[in-house]
């Protein structure tokens, strides 16, 4: 019953398409939407924010689709839908550009006058993706991935160790826009307005330093291998760097419904449910992650990151290949608490900073804190052409 709901449901959506895709298409509409609708976050909400910003109200139309509304109704200067509703449908099929983070289904029917741009959500990964890793992904996944890459007008790559990955295992062979991660471009701010607003909306003394501890999904339910010791490295970091210290712990997403059972009894902030990871590593002082991109985003600031993988072997061999070998990396990797504990007390500024630099070498980065403007430039001439570019630099 639920399997024949659902092709119902796709083919009146199907049909809504069809209809809608026979509007016309507003030039200067730019549709939006990051983790399914789940989150106003990510790449996307960096691009909207940069165009908000930096260009009078009438010249962009901007269009965010959410699960969720009313949680996002404080959003200035962009207009809010219900993910997968009329509304939802009608402006999708009339957005000049279209952004996401994701795979898009074939709830998505581009239209021939549309500019589809895909941002992806990490600007390097440790874990193996799509061809990569076909082996560990689902058939259904894999051909939905093959017909989003054959709608994407522009893929978006934060080093040339994305960019040839991308070319080897996205089923892409368009346009890579070699130009940086738009979500990173936070993390080369030393605006101090950023921080204090983040902690004040945490509740967090700006005098406290903050550790994040964010590690990435598993799918087998054994949630002891999130467990820390957060007291002991509370004390440790104090101990090594100074100062009073918090403890925010992000999990996944699908960890949200069970993620206050699983640091239940311990002095820790649950930030699971904060839409903007981002943000969080811009107030932290230490990252503790396992095999989560956000280590390499964390990188950009300098700061140090620590990896805690307990469950090296066994993620290896039944989870997904890693690009890296994460014991050669830059971040110093512990398998127990007391390896954690003993990297922290002799963590090593300089060696540290010395390692980053030979690793951003290593990858070609091309982060430089411009990646939202010079997609920006790309997207105006999109949607206005070259005359409107030429006369916004000669203004």
């Amino acid at each position: 019953m639920d399997r024949l709901n659902g092709k119902l449901k796709k083919i009146i959506s199907l049909i809504i398409i069809y209809i809608f895709n026979c509007f016309p298409i507003k030039h200067n509409k730019i549709f939006l939407i990051s983790y399914y609708g789940s989150q106003y976050g990510c790449n996307p909400k960096y691009i909207s924010e940069y165009i908000t910003q930096n260009t009078p109200r009438d010249q962009f139309d901007i269009v965010w689709a959410f699960n969720d509304v009313k949680q996002h109704e404080h959003i200035p200067f962009v207009r809010k839908v219900k993910n997968m509703s009329l509304k939802y449908f009608y402006e999708l099929c009339t957005s000049k550009v279209v952004i996401t983070n994701f795979r898009t289904t074939d709830l998505f029917v581009k239209r021939k006058d549309q500019y589809y741009i895909q941002t992806w959500h990490s600007s390097l990964r440790l874990k193996q993706i799509e061809k990569d890793a076909e082996e560990k992904l689902p058939q259904s996944y894999i051909e939905m991935a093959k017909r989003d890459s054959k709608k994407c007008d522009l893929l978006l790559s934060g080093c040339q160790f994305s960019t040839d990955i991308f070319k080897r295992s996205f089923w892409y062979t368009g346009e890579i826009f070699e130009n940086g991660t738009p979500r990173n471009d936070a993390l080369f701010s030393n605006n101090p307005n950023i921080k204090s607003n983040v902690l004040k909306s945490l509740n967090i003394p700006n005098d406290y330093k903050v550790v994040l501890y964010a590690p990435t999904f598993r799918s087998h339910q054994d949630y002891t291998v999130y467990k820390l010791e957060f007291k002991e490295i509370t004390r440790s970091l104090e101990n090594r760097f100074g100062g009073k210290w918090i403890f925010l712990v992000k999990f996944h997403p699908h960890l949200l419904s069970i993620s206050n059972s699983i640091i239940e009894g311990n002095d820790v902030l649950d930030v699971t449910n904060y839409d903007d990871v981002q943000e969080l590593l811009t107030i932290s002082d230490v990252l503790i992650t396992d095999y989560s991109s956000l280590m390499f985003d964390f990188a950009i600031t300098r700061k140090p990151c620590f990896l805690y993988v307990p469950d090296y072997g066994e993620y290896v061999e039944k989870d997904r290949n890693l690009y890296f070998n994460i014991f050669e990396l830059p971040f110093k990797a512990a398998m127990n608490i007391e390896e954690l504990l003993y990297k922290f007390l002799h963590f090593d500024t300089s060696a540290y900073s010395k390692d980053l630099n030979n690793f951003f070498f290593k990858i070609g980065s091309y982060e430089d804190g411009r990646a939202s403007e010079n997609l920006f430039k790309r997207i105006n001439n999109i949607c206005y052409g070259e005359s409107r570019e030429l006369m916004n630099e000669a203004v």
